[in-house]
């Protein structure tokens, strides 16, 4: 039995076959930074997991329970990267979701794996992607369980050397990265896709927008983003990596995307060492 791998409050690793988080892709999902039993970001978590679910029209987690079961999930680990799932549970065949839903929780928990420090300094190489993000406002904002476009994605490059992937929507406007939301810095200006009509909206994106009020949320295009003075990408598991190289631009470290890392890391969030 994998002791990091908790459903419904327990150790197990067997969930029905007809939960509609299987069958369905109904559900929603976390990716939680932990380190030494904190998860700086966690009131982030729990806000867009409620909303989700208030969207969804499923009940929501206890989020008090919910930590108790990360916790006995990362027992034995320093830092862990926690994936927690919410479903709408099991329930009859069609698509009609059953009237009184009793949710699914399957929290697990895996050794924290740092991307090189190097990519934190010097910036990573950004795939640009072909496989397009669709418009869909209903979901837009949502990390929900259907992710087959990002799958896609991210079956379009097996270099080492790349870091991510640069995703557009199907109207050719910047979105976010395939596992990370996307800035830039224009100017004195810092700016970010908005996701309001597709992509996730990130819980690192989430604080960084709370720490920068100033900061605007934009609809580019790619010779916009190209144009651009610095490009760095964010999550909730990496924190702040600069972009080196996209589509044939590149762009050098950049002072200011370093002290952005500096007072991320300052406040206790996810970084590698940009020393």
């Amino acid at each position: 039995m994998n002791r990091h791998l908790r459903i419904n409050g327990r150790p197990c690793a067997v969930v029905n076959a007809d939960d509609r988080g299987l069958t369905y892709g109904d559900g929603l999902f976390e990716t939680v930074w932990m380190t030494s039993g904190k998860a700086p970001l966690w009131p982030r978590h729990m806000a867009r997991l409620g909303e989700g679910c208030r969207r969804l029209g499923m009940p929501a987690p206890d989020p008090d329970r919910l930590w108790r079961d990360v916790l006995a999930a990362c027992n034995g680990l320093a830092s862990a990267t926690v994936r927690i799932t919410w479903t709408r549970g099991s329930g009859p065949r069609g698509y009609a979701p059953p009237a009184s839903a009793r949710p699914t929780c399957i929290v697990s928990a895996a050794p924290a794996t740092p991307w090189p420090a190097d990519w934190y300094h010097h910036g990573i190489c950004m795939h640009l992607c072909r496989t397009r993000l669709a418009v869909q406002p209903a979901l837009a904002g949502l990390k929900h369980l259907n992710r087959l476009e990002q799958v896609l994605a991210r079956r379009e490059w097996d270099d080492p050397q790349v870091g991510e992937g640069l995703m557009l929507d199907t109207q050719d406007r910047v979105i976010s990265a395939t596992a990370a939301n996307v800035f830039a810095l224009r100017g004195d200006t810092l700016c970010t896709p908005a996701v309001d009509r597709c992509g996730v909206a990130g819980t690192a994106r989430a604080e960084l927008l709370a720490r920068r009020p100033d900061a605007e949320e934009v609809r580019w295009s790619l010779d916009a983003l190209l144009a651009a003075d610095a490009v760095f990408v964010t999550s909730a598991v990496r924190g702040i990596v600069p972009v080196r190289e996209l589509d044939g631009r590149t762009w050098p470290p950049s002072a200011r995307v370093r002290r952005l890392q500096d007072a991320w890391q300052s406040a206790g969030l996810p970084g590698g060492v940009v020393a």
